[in-house]
Formats: C-alpha cells, sequence, structure tokens
C-alpha cells in the first residue's frame, strides 16, 4: 500500500516542460543500460587473452633461457590460446557498437512516433464527426491514381477545394496525408498544391495544429515542397481580398479591416520556423520569395505596411538574413521616395489645405439646418486625421517610415537602455545598404533619415558615419557623382544634425577647408584652372558642403565667445577658397551662395559679393573641353546636388524626426546704414531647394523682399535676388 501511494503522488506531481520534452507521455524515460552491459563480455574475454599472451611469453623466454624445466610446447600454447581470445574480444566489439546504434535508431523512432501521437491532440484520438466522403483512404486514391485510375484523385481535389469544406473532414484528410507523406512525390504536386491553397488560417485552432504538422511532414519528407510551402506562408503577409463585384466588374481590394491578422501573422511565423527547424537551408530559399511576393508601390498602405512589418519580423527568427531583408525593404521605400519629390508632395499638402479652408468657409456659410442635424452631421462626418498625408505615395511611405524607425529603436534599445552591441552590428548593415542603395540614389528626401536616426543613439556612430564619407570624398578611386554625394551629405548632416556637437562640426571643417586647400594649390595654376563642373566636380562639392554648414553653425561658433570663434573661421582662409580661379560661387546653388555671402559680409571675413555680380552677369557660362580637345563656352545649370537631410515633411514619422532635427533659424545681417536686414526664410529664387529661402515659418517679422522690380534692380542682375543693397558693393575694400 504505501508503495502504491508513492506511486500516486508521484503521477499527480506536475512534470516539467523539459520532462515532457525528453518523454512524451510525462513520465521519465527507462534508463537503458550502461555501456559495460554491453560490452563486458568482449572486455573479460580480451582480458583473459591478454593474461594468456603475457603468461605464454614469460614461458617461452624461460624455456629460451633454459631456467627451470619448463615445457617446450607450453609456451606456444599459451601465446596462441591468448592471441585468439585478443582477436575474438576485439572483432566482437564493432559488432557490438552496430547493434548498439541500431537499437537506438529504433528507439529514436519509437519516440518520434509518440511524440508525433502526442501532438496530434486529443481530437485526432477521438471518434471523429460523421462526414460524407468518397473515394476511399488517401492512401487508395494514390495507388489508384498510379495504376491509372484517375476518377478518385479528381474526386479528392474537388472535396479539398470546396470553399464549405467543414474542419472535421479537413482533419480527416490531413492525418491520411500526414500518414502517407512519402508518397506525395512530384507525380502528386496538384494535390500538394490544392492542400497548400486551404485558407488555414481562419480555421478552428485543432486544424490549424494538424496543418501545421503536415506542412513539418511534408517538407522533412518532400524537400522538392519546400518553395511552395514557404510561398503559401510569405503570401499571407498581407491582408486578404475581398471579393467585390459590380456590374460584372471585379473591384475587389485587401480586408484591411480584419481584426484577426495579429494572430494569423503570429501563426505565419510560427510556420515559418516549423519549417526551418525540419529543413535547415530554408532560409536560402526565403529572400527569392520574399522579395517575388512584396507588394505593388501603388498597393494600399496598409498592405505594404503589412508586409514590411512582417519581413522586419523575420529578421529576428532569421538574423542571417537581416541584411538582405533591410536592403530589400530600403530598395521598395526608395522607389516610393524618387516618386513623391519634395515638390508634389508640398504642392498636395497646400492644395488639401485650401480645399479645407473653402470646406470650413461653405460650411460657416451653411445655416439651414437646425443645431440638432448639426450635431447629427458631425457624427456622421467625423473629423479626418491630420497626420495623413495628401499625396498617397507620401502617405505609403509615411507609413513606411514609421515601421522602419520603430524597427531601429526596438533593435537598438532594450528597456530604454542602449544595447551597444546590437546597435554595431545594425549600424554595419545599414551602411552597407546606404552605400549600395541611398547614396547613388539622387533626389531622395526621407530613406536616408534611417540612418540620421540611428546615428543619433549614440556620438561615436555620427562620428564614424561622418568618417565613412569623408573616406569616399577623399578617394580618387570613387567615382566623381558618388565623391560629390558623399559631400553632400556631410554638408547636410553637419548642418542638420542636432546631437552633433560643434567640437565635432570643426574638426570635420578642418578636414573639408584642407583638402580643399590642397586642391587647389594643385589646380589653380595649371591649365585646368578653370569653372568646369564636370573637372572638379568634388571640388564644388565640398566647398558648398563647406558653405552650406557655416550657414546654419556660425553662430554657435561665434556665441560664447566672439573674438576665438571669429580666430578661428579667419583660420579656415575662406577668402583664398572664394577668390580662387576654380570660382566655386559660380557653381553652388545660389541659396547657398547668397546665404554664405551674406554671414561672411556680418562678420567681415569674406567679401563675395564682388564675384557673385561677376557670376551673374555672365550668365554662369563655363568652359568645357569638347570632343576635340578644344575648349568651348558653354551654359549649365549649377552643380547638380542636392542636401539629402532637408527638411523631412512626413507627418507621422516627423514626429521621431523633428527633436534631433536642427532647422533653419533666421540670421540678421547687419547693413552699412547700421539697421538690420532680415533674410527670412520664405523667399525662393531660381531652382534653389532648401529651406532658408523658403518653407519654414521665420521666427521674426517679415521683411520687405527685394525683387528685380525694386527700386535698384538696375543695379543688379535678375538673377541676384535676396543680394544685400547695392549701397554695400559699393563700400571700397
Amino acid at each position: 500500500m504505501e508503495g502504491n501511494s508513492d506511486a500516486e503522488h508521484a503521477k499527480d506531481e506536475p512534470v516539467s516542460p523539459v520532462r515532457m520534452a525528453l518523454n512524451p507521455e510525462g513520465n521519465l524515460p527507462n534508463e537503458e543500460p550502461s555501456r559495460w552491459a554491453y560490452y563486458h563480455k568482449p572486455i573479460i574475454i580480451m582480458v583473459i587473452g591478454g593474461l594468456l599472451f603475457g603468461t605464454g611469453t614469460v614461458l617461452a623466454f624461460l624455456y629460451f633461457s633454459k631456467v627451470g624445466n619448463v615445457p617446450y610446447a607450453l609456451g606456444p600454447i599459451c601465446l596462441s590460446i591468448g592471441l585468439m581470445f585478443l582477436v575474438t574480444g576485439l572483432v566482437w566489439v564493432p559488432v557490438i557498437k552496430q547493434k548498439i546504434r541500431h537499437k537506438g535508431l529504433i528507439q529514436k523512432m519509437v519516440s518520434l512516433k509518440k511524440m508525433m501521437d502526442k501532438d496530434d491532440g486529443d481530437f485526432l484520438n477521438s471518434p471523429v464527426h460523421k462526414t460524407v466522403r468518397f473515394g476511399g483512404s488517401v492512401a487508395k486514391i494514390l495507388a489508384k491514381y498510379k495504376r491509372g485510375d484517375t476518377h478518385d484523385f479528381e474526386l479528392l481535389k474537388h472535396q479539398l477545394s470546396d470553399p464549405d469544406i467543414k474542419d472535421a473532414q479537413i482533419m480527416n484528410w490531413l492525418q491520411e496525408l500526414r500518414n502517407c507523406v512519402t508518397e506525395l512525390t512530384k507525380e502528386f504536386e496538384q494535390l500538394v498544391f490544392i492542400v497548400l491553397k486551404i485558407p488555414w488560417l481562419g480555421r478552428s485552432p485543432a486544424v490549424i495544429e494538424v496543418y501545421l504538422a503536415f506542412l513539418a511532414n511534408l517538407v522533412s519528407a518532400q524537400t522538392v515542397y519546400l518553395r511552395s510551402c514557404l510561398s503559401m506562408v510569405v503570401s499571407n503577409f498581407t491582408p486578404g481580398r475581398i471579393i467585390i463585384r459590380e456590374d460584372d466588374v471585379d473591384i475587389s481590394d485587401s480586408d484591411d479591416e480584419n481584426e484577426n491578422l495579429p494572430r494569423s501573422f503570429d501563426l505565419c511565423h510560427r510556420a515559418l520556423q516549423i519549417i526551418a527547424r525540419y529543413v535547415p537551408s530554408t532560409s536560402r530559399f526565403l529572400i527569392p520569395i520574399l522579395r517575388e511576393k512584396f507588394p505593388f508601390i501603388n498597393k494600399s498602405p496598409k498592405t505594404l505596411e503589412c508586409y514590411v512589418h512582417n519581413l522586419l519580423r523575420i529578421t529576428v527568427s532569421f538574423p542571417v538574413l537581416r541584411r538582405e531583408i533591410l536592403e530589400l525593404v530600403i530598395e521598395k521605400m526608395l522607389k516610393l521616395d524618387v516618386s513623391a519629390s519634395r515638390n508634389s508632395i508640398e504642392e498636395a499638402e497646400e492644395n488639401a489645405a485650401q480645399q479645407a479652408e473653402e470646406m470650413a468657409v461653405a460650411s460657416r456659410e451653411e445655416c439651414l439646418f437646425s443645431m440638432d442635424e448639426d450635431e447629427d452631421n458631425e457624427h456622421v462626418n467625423p473629423p479626418t486625421d491630420d497626420r495623413s498625408m495628401a499625396n498617397p505615395v507620401a502617405e505609403r511611405l509615411d507609413y513606411l517610415m514609421v515601421i522602419l524607425l520603430a524597427y531601429v529603436k526596438d533593435i537598438c534599445f532594450v528597456n530604454d537602455v542602449l544595447e551597444l552591441t546590437r546597435t554595431k552590428e545594425l549600424y554595419k548593415d545599414l551602411i552597407a545598404i546606404f552605400d549600395k542603395l541611398i547614396l547613388p540614389t539622387h533626389a531622395s528626401s526621407h530613406v536616408q533619415f534611417v540612418i540620421f536616426y540611428l546615428c543619433s543613439s549614440k556620438l561615436g556612430l555620427a562620428e564614424a558615419f561622418l568618417e565613412h564619407l569623408w573616406k569616399k570624398v577623399q578617394s580618387p578611386n570613387n567615382p566623381p557623382v558618388i565623391r560629390q554625394s558623399a559631400a553632400g551629405y556631410i554638408g547636410s548632416f553637419l548642418a542638420r544634425a542636432k546631437f552633433i556637437p560643434i567640437v565635432t562640426v570643426k574638426a570635420c571643417l578642418d578636414l573639408l577647408v584642407l583638402w580643399v586647400h590642397q586642391y587647389i594649390d594643385s589646380q589653380d595654376t595649371g591649365s585646368k584652372a578653370f569653372c568646369d563642373v564636370m573637372l572638379h566636380g568634388p571640388f564644388y562639392a565640398a566647398c558648398q558642403a563647406i558653405f552650406y554648414t557655416l550657414v546654419f553653425r556660425h553662430r554657435q561658433m561665434v556665441d560664447g565667445n566672439l573674438r576665438s570663434g571669429l580666430a578661428y573661421l579667419q583660420k579656415l582662409n575662406l577668402e583664398r577658397i572664394v577668390m580662387c580661379r576654380l570660382n566655386p560661387l559660380k557653381v553652388c546653388l545660389p541659396a547657398v551662395t547668397n546665404m554664405f555671402a551674406a554671414i561672411m559680409r556680418k562678420y567681415q571675413l569674406v567679401f563675395c559679393y564682388t564675384i557673385i555680380e561677376r557670376n551673374n552677369r555672365q550668365q554662369l557660362s563655363v568652359v568645357r573641353s569638347n570632343a576635340m580637345g578644344d575648349c568651348v563656352i558653354v551654359q549649365s545649370n549649377p552643380l547638380d546636388t542636392f542636401f539629402p537631410f532637408d527638411p523631412y515633411l512626413l507627418k507621422r514619422s516627423g514626429t521621431v524626426i523633428h527633436g534631433i532635427y536642427q532647422v533653419w533659424e533666421e540670421t540678421d545681417v547687419i547693413d552699412t546704414h547700421g539697421g538690420k536686414q532680415h533674410i527670412k526664410q520664405g523667399c525662393r529664387g531660381g531652382d534653389e531647394d532648401d529651406d532658408f529661402l523658403r518653407g519654414e515659418t521665420p521666427k521674426n517679422d517679415s521683411m520687405e523682399g527685394i525683387t528685380p522690380g525694386s527700386y535698384d534692380s538696375h543695379l543688379r542682375s535678375p538673377s541676384s535676388v535676396g543680394s544685400p543693397p547695392i549701397a554695400f558693393l559699393q563700400r571700397p575694400f
């Protein structure tokens, strides 16, 4: 009785998960016999053989030494018997080893069968609901198909394709398919494809478990279906379609309001992990499928959002795929980015604001309904989301940027604490993608802010990014367009990143200015010492980066200690850069040139307006070599560059960027009469694409703009809009 009570007590004790993993029944597994139980016989035989062999050797030695009366035959007999025992034991050992291996394999197969039976759940062991079935079991149907009888096979396909098929029927079929999964060769791919098309995500938990078990059996027994299974899972990364037809016209669209999407996505990722557990090479086949299934960029924002979310989630389960997945996501986002230019986004926002204002005016003038009716209308027409973008492409991009920035934060921070190792690994992946995709892309406006946001997490990352760009600028092995783009990134990053201290800004300026002076030394007296963007593109881009950085950062350099700040600016020897024969002021963007000139005039460091006026009179003509090698004068646009970190226009994701972003602040420029001329943002001249002449609200009162039609327009060229009064230009040097 005491033993029974102990057994019952052990039975009632809860079983740990580890124990459940070791034994499907929840009981401790039977102890296997020790190796001594298998090897004791050959070991004993070999020990006896060794003793006999040793004894025979001693007797033989004594006989030949004529020590004592040792019989002649005794020594050889012991040697022979001992050697026979040794050989017998040595031959017996591999036989026993093979026997143990075979027995272990049988035990593993039995254990796996028990685990599979346990995983099937009680619903498979219990009597199944009565269902209507035709054609017999799957095994018989497959056997008939091989003999040429396809009637039952077609009937089986029809039943599995029935959209009204019951859960009990699906479970019955799937269980039978699992039992004969080794028979589902390429010959039966039609049947397998039909099973893979079953909408299993919306079924009961019992069906889902059986379906996942079928996937595991299928990919482990028939790897030929691995791609098909992965494709099926990935195709469920987006909301399903709602079939809608009006007048024989298909207007179906994605079901963006499906509340079960999170559960479905969880099941999809669980399916991927199960497949990868049975087929370790899953990750190698996954990237082409993810690329193939990526939705078109004109799909709904919700569809794109769900797909990108699931792609980024895969990087957690399959870390080896992170760089490739991030590259795929950023590649698609860049296509959206370049399709939604700044001008189109701003124009759409202006039109939307104008329409909203017109509707507001019309609603105020509408006085035909009572107050009750007005209240009803307020409930019927709720206010729209102020964060939505008027441009549909920008709206899609905004959703994706929110996800990508949140992903970066989740990787880098755990409980609001920076994980430096994980952050560095992510930086390496993103910087490789930056070099491959972002840096060569011209006029992208928002995707590059992923790097901007990542660098804000630690100053060391920002400095590493600047160093990476600087190596590209100064390396003559890089194409000129890449060097120019890298210089633009340096200038824009130094100007716009709030998290970069002025010490780092000065260090970068020192490198840029030194390189520019060395370039002038090598070119200013040679045969190529003339203004040509094609010849000196990286030089002009570096000059523009210097000017742009000083426009934004000069105030921090002189605040606190004006004397030391001016001494630093004088040490840069900017006058030599401005006055050199390569004439960078002619090539740089007019907006940058005018602002730089105004700031240099304010501190009386460099007087640029004479050169600017001379350049304006020449109408930006440059000397260029023709095909015959002769120098010809042609008309050219300014340096074809852009500032990648210009103001962020997307509303939802912009809330993350605004706190670390340096906006343009109005600069007061003192004129010769002792007053102040406010250079405000809002005036736009030419094709400048910078925000300090447009787009941002000034902090001070507005100024009277100087235009070509003003009182002194006859003294200045038409392209000198925004230049200081002519009185300053007449100031003697």
